[in-house]
């Protein structure tokens, strides 16, 4: 049997794209959505399923969707998923549910993440409400109505944050959830650009906790707004998901001189404090006319990209090929159409600045592979002799995140590993009993969907453990 070819997600062009940080990927019309729906084989056992961290009975909802019944497949994705029309955006499927689907064996899996982002932005257009279905799905007894006077302090309000208060809220938990910044989401706010994820779905998908019993408290650091000691004394269980955000630095010899930014900050500046719009918003950035971007994930991509809309000649650098870039292809592809340069087997090894601290130019040298390190990937070794400079003014290191330290020093009784991550059991649960965590802050840096199954899978072991207390 011919299979059809995969329906792509119509596109801004590149050219057009690059001067706005408008979504690059526009998303299906229904008929599109339907004919790319048409592909799915309805499997009778969906390895697609098996794929999705978070279990989303996939087949289903496609069916629904193709049949025409778009509330319905809409439902179904929400008793599974709290926040579809984000995964849709920025979840790795080619790894996950498409990298599982059987038609991959072919190079044309079908598009679940296209497919869940239309369904997803089809019920907010229509202003379709959600019903609770989270009893008919979920295995948890709903034994666990007795214990909803139980109050629930949630750390943290990214992905897995927000799918634990969602997951617990279902079931009439009071869940407060304290934010240190000034708006929730995580990084779904500060780390990911409009671009590929625009702040007003991730508004949208956290404004449907209000209905849930659930209060986030703003601009409320712990260890400052309140103590450690208030939450464990006024919360019956409380869930740590403050991911991984604090930013890994190189080191390099001139790394002070102005200029020289870490991601995290570089990329908080643009999408939390809105920098790309002054003097809108009264945030500005210094951006100089060459940028060069260390690092080879999503994140380096995000840095990049934000950094040529805002109109600068962008270089990449990255000290392994592009076969070992841990990006998405379609995030390392989007960058090479809009013309953002990249340099493989490349490192820096010195920032260079004139007499007013100012960075000017980036000193790199030459790498080739070696043998494979830790992580399975080739090593890389300098190559005496080959060292060049880039012209530049700004520079980001995007070369990873670690723990949030000071949060888990407020901990003292909480048990981490050599890295600094939390200790967990498999439901979430510390060495603290009554709390439990999720997400990057005790996997180290991940994705989206991961830190949602976990976050959700931790909602399983809170209702467990006050069963039982």
């Amino acid at each position: 049997m011919a299979v059809k070819d995969r329906i792509q997600l119509p596109e801004q062009s590149p050219v057009l794209r690059r001067q706005n940080f408008d979504e690059v990927t526009i998303g299906y019309t229904l008929e599109l959505a339907q004919e790319e729906g048409k592909r799915c084989l309805q499997c009778k056992v969906p390895t697609c399923i098996s794929g999705c961290p978070v279990g989303i009975d996939i087949p289903r909802f496609i069916k629904e969707l193709v049949n025409g019944n778009l509330e319905r497949s809409f439902r179904i994705l929400k008793s599974y998923n709290y926040l579809p029309s984000i995964c849709g955006r920025v979840c790795p499927q080619e790894n996950q549910c498409e990298g599982s689907c059987v038609l991959n064996k072919l190079g044309k899996p079908v598009n679940i993440g296209g497919l869940e982002r239309f369904v997803a932005d089809w019920a907010a257009a229509n202003n379709v409400e959600e019903t609770n279905e989270a009893e008919k799905n979920n295995k948890t007894s709903a034994s666990f109505a007795k214990n909803k006077l139980d109050k629930i302090a949630i750390i943290g309000t990214g992905p897995s944050g927000l799918t634990a208060a969602s997951e617990l809220g279902k079931f009439g938990f009071t869940v407060h959830m304290y934010e240190a910044l000034h708006e929730p989401g995580g990084v779904l706010v500060y780390g990911i650009p409009e671009f590929r994820l625009p702040k007003d779905v991730v508004k949208r998908e956290i404004s449907d906790l209000a209905k849930l019993n659930v209060e986030i408290h703003k601009n409320s650091p712990i260890g400052y707004a309140i103590t450690v000691d208030e939450i464990l004394e006024n919360y019956d269980a409380i869930f740590i998901g403050v991911g991984a955000g604090t930013p890994k630095f190189m080191g390099v010899p001139g790394s002070e001189l102005n200029g020289v930014y870490s991601a995290n900050e570089f990329l908080t500046r643009i999408n939390l404090m809105r920098a790309y719009k002054f003097p809108e918003y009264d945030t500005p950035i210094r951006i100089g006319n060459r940028v060069v971007v260390v690092g080879g994930g999503n994140t380096a991509m995000d840095a990049a990209r934000s950094a040529l809309r805002l109109g600068a000649q962008v270089t990449i650098v990255y000290r392994r090929t592009e076969v070992e870039m841990p990006a998405r292809r379609a995030e390392i592809h989007h960058a090479k159409e809009e013309g953002i340069e990249f340099q493989f087997l490349t490192n820096p090894v010195r920032y260079i600045g004139d007499e007013r601290g100012n960075l000017i130019g980036v000193e790199c040298i030459r790498m080739e592979l070696g043998e494979p390190d830790e992580s399975g990937r080739r090593r890389p070794v300098p190559v005496k002799g080959s060292n060049f400079v880039i012209q530049a003014d700004t520079l980001v290191e995007a070369i990873g995140t670690e723990a949030n330290r000071f949060l888990l020093s407020q901990f003292p009784d909480l048990k981490t590993n050599k890295y600094g991550y939390i200790v967990t059991n498999e439901y979430g649960q510390t060495s603290i009993p009554k709390v439990f965590a999720g997400g990057d802050i005790v996997t180290g840096s991940a994705t989206v969907i991961l830190a949602m199954g976990a976050g959700k899978k931790a909602a399983e072991g809170i209702m467990k453990y006050l069963e039982n207390a």
